[in-house]
């Protein structure tokens, strides 16, 4: 049997909710975990089968893990061997981040191409020219990638576009070379800044994370650490997005406004109001949804393409019209179909959908993607009647309870299991 959200649409949400943890910081430092020898404490780390699949990596790998609550243990005293397992890699596209983690400590990694939601081409190449710049080998057999580096070398590291992961394994890696290495055009994002966090708290010399430039001092032993990740920013674009499709009012508990500004400045655009409030965000919408006109997604601090789906969600019940430019993935619009099924009238051409909005309707749809898999359940919560949302297996990897944190907004939204062939009742 599968399991789908059934959602209640067309009412107005009131209520509160915690942020919980980031999964694209909590990834990286549980990789950077192997760094150093011992038990490392990592709270706020959430539940999530992206960072299930994380632990059991790093299970395989010899460490002792352990879970109470959203606090995480790590004892890398026992760790062993160099290679990921075939399954565990191919299951999300974040396991390339142990790659770089397994070069600094152990000099060499194996393991396949890494899985992960299928949003377009995002090749590792980068990844892979940052090892070499590094001083790393790099061999492809069978499928199989072989990765040998037992004495790193710190050097200038150029990304010819700030990509995330090859910043975070460029960091990695550097924490093991010797010397100095610099990072030039990295990734801004509020999880590098995270990463370099605990790196420090490691022991590691790393600074510049959220600049232009990185600079990693490698060679240094390194100690376990204890921290707390970040609240997710895309979490938190995700409930803002609800309040905004469904209407009402919400607080967001632990929410950072400076991570979501592009998405408050959208949403204000569409007609809803949000600030700062003591411990995280408020937002409210009580009028007309609206267009918002042009929005072109971008490399932080610009709008970011994870947030895409949900604002398109908010925009496709809207009165007016929106543009909205895709340019990190190419394959990022597939969950408009959903959209389109409940009412929507979104035309893609290219990087661009033309969104005309007009009210929704219930629907039975299916996501294909982590944040197309939130959109979908956003756009049901503004939605007129009851819809089913199928293919949870892609939300559960980036949203530690979407319907529990959604139903504590004030959303109707229930996990449930398909009993027959047809249209399930929602049973609400």
């Amino acid at each position: 049997m599968m399991e789908y959200f059934a959602v209640a649409g067309g009412r107005p949400l009131q209520g509160r909710v915690t942020i919980h943890g980031a999964k694209n910081s909590a990834l990286p430092i549980l990789a950077a975990t192997l760094l150093a020898d011992g038990e490392s404490v990592i709270h706020n780390c959430p539940a999530l089968t992206d960072c299930a699949a994380a632990l059991e990596i790093l299970t395989c790998l010899g460490c002792r893990v352990g879970r109470e609550g959203s606090t995480v243990t790590v004892d890398t005293s026992c760790r062993r061997g160099h290679t990921i397992p075939d399954e565990l890699m191919g299951r999300m596209r974040a396991s390339v981040l142990f790659l770089g983690a397994l070069l600094a400590r152990e000099g060499m990694a194996v393991a396949c191409w890494p899985g992960g939601c299928a949003l377009g081409a995002r090749p590792i190449d980068l990844h892979i020219r940052a090892f070499q710049a590094l001083g790393a080998q790099v061999r492809s057999w069978s499928g199989q990638l072989y990765f040998e580096g037992p004495r790193l070398q710190g050097r200038e590291v150029a990304l010819p576009i700030p990509s995330v992961g090859a910043t975070e394994n460029a960091m990695l890696a550097a924490c093991g070379a010797q010397g100095v290495t610099v990072i030039r055009n990295p990734a801004r994002e509020p999880e590098i800044v995270d990463l370099q966090g605990f790196l420090r708290c490691l022991g590691a010399k790393v600074s510049g994370a959220g600049t232009e430039e990185i600079v990693v001092e490698g060679g240094r032993r390194l100690h376990p650490g204890e921290y707390a990740v970040m609240a997710d920013r895309i979490v938190t674009a995700t409930y803002l997005c609800a309040v905004a499709a469904a209407g009402g009012e919400g607080e967001l508990l632990g929410a950072q406004g400076a991570h979501v500004r592009p998405v408050l400045s959208a949403l204000a655009a569409a007609g809803c109001e949000a600030g700062e409030c003591a411990g995280g965000l408020w937002v409210r919408r009580t009028g007309e949804l609206r267009g918002i006109g042009s929005l072109t997604t971008g490399p932080y601090p610009a709008f970011p393409t994870d947030a895409q789906p949900l604002l398109t969600a908010v925009l496709a019940g809207a009165r007016g019209k929106s543009r909205i430019t895709e340019t990190i993935f190419d394959h990022r619009f597939r969950y408009v179909q959903g959209l389109c099924a409940m009412g929507g009238c979104i035309q893609v051409r290219g990087d661009t959908a033309a969104v005309t909005g007009r009210p929704l309707r219930g629907a039975r749809v299916e996501a294909t993607d982590l944040r197309g898999g939130a959109a979908l359940t956003v756009a049901a919560l503004g939605a007129q009647g009851e819809s089913a949302i199928f293919g949870l297996e892609h939300i559960d990897r980036g949203y530690e309870a979407l319907d529990r944190d959604l139903t504590a907004l004030g959303g109707g939204v229930f996990r449930r299991r398909e009993q027959t062939c047809g249209m399930p009742g929602v049973g609400i």
